[in-house]
């Protein structure tokens, strides 16, 4: 038997994704109370009295500034501007994508170039963005289109491409008009993928929400983050970096939840 042949068993699924994080909870742990016992006053790596404290202090008693609680007010100001910057990139990328994926000429006059705006780096147009629609929440979401709309957009064009011909051709035989292909034969095709893409993409679109919050915004979780970093607040900075992991991660687990339950037959073959 061969180690690639063992496949764990439904006990060992639910236990072994645990290692990872309990190793890395152990390592935290051990790490901060080594500092604590040669530095008491230790910032670096703040022990969980300290964690708990400051998790009380921004997520349930209400600001004294402001009179909202400081994390969800930050929440909702960063997944406002995160959801707007996906919604219009993913509808770019279903339109410019299906349409260039499915027409030739579309495809040899588009394709070039967006790859070369795929390889942009978005944040070296931060600046110009902030010029050219001030620094207001348009620039934020702006700049999480450039930065994801057009690997999308690119993605999705590849996966139209792949379709087999037979299925176009056998179609076009029957009777169907171009916009007809597009519609009932591409896209609910590609609709399972653009999903993976917004998927993929999740990462880099938080990444330019927080560079972006961080270099001029007055809320926002990438605001808070570097806002607390003047004052070296790491008992503040570790739970909101969780905090946004977690997000993440429940961003993706929707998506995926969503494309399995609108999409079966795509999971199915998937699984096999």
């Amino acid at each position: 038997m061969r180690i690639l042949t063992y496949r764990p068993n439904k006990r060992a699924s639910l236990l072994l994704p645990a290692i990872p994080f309990i190793l890395l909870i152990a390592l935290y742990s051990f790490g901060s109370i080594v500092r604590h016992v040669g530095n008491p006053d230790d910032k670096l790596l703040p022990g969980l009295t300290s964690l708990v404290s400051a998790v009380q202090r921004v997520a349930i008693e209400p600001d004294k500034r402001t009179g909202g609680v400081i994390l969800w007010s930050d929440t909702a100001a960063s997944l406002t501007r995160l959801g707007a910057g996906i919604l219009f990139a993913t509808l770019i990328s279903l339109v410019v994508g299906l349409t260039v994926g499915l027409l030739p000429y579309l495809r040899v006059l588009l394709s070039p170039f967006i790859a070369v705006l795929s390889m942009i780096p978005p944040l070296a147009l931060l600046p110009i963005l902030f010029i050219v629609f001030g620094l207001g929440e348009a620039s934020k979401i702006v700049l999480i289109i450039i930065g994801i709309a057009p690997f999308m957009t690119r993605d999705l064009a590849l996966r139209v491409a792949e379709i087999p011909a037979e299925q176009l051709i056998k179609a076009q035989t029957l009777g169907a008009t171009t916009w007809q292909i597009l519609l009932r034969v591409v896209a609910p095709q590609m609709m399972p993928r653009l999903i993976d893409s917004v998927r993929l993409s999740l990462g880099a679109a938080w990444l330019y929400l927080i560079a972006s919050e961080a270099i001029a915004s007055e809320s926002g979780l990438g605001y808070r983050i570097f806002l607390m970093r003047r004052y070296l607040a790491m008992d503040v900075i570790l739970p909101y970096v969780a905090w946004i992991t977690l997000l993440a991660f429940l961003s993706d687990f929707l998506l995926r939840a969503l494309q399995g339950r609108l999409f079966p037959w795509f999971a199915g073959a998937r699984a096999k």
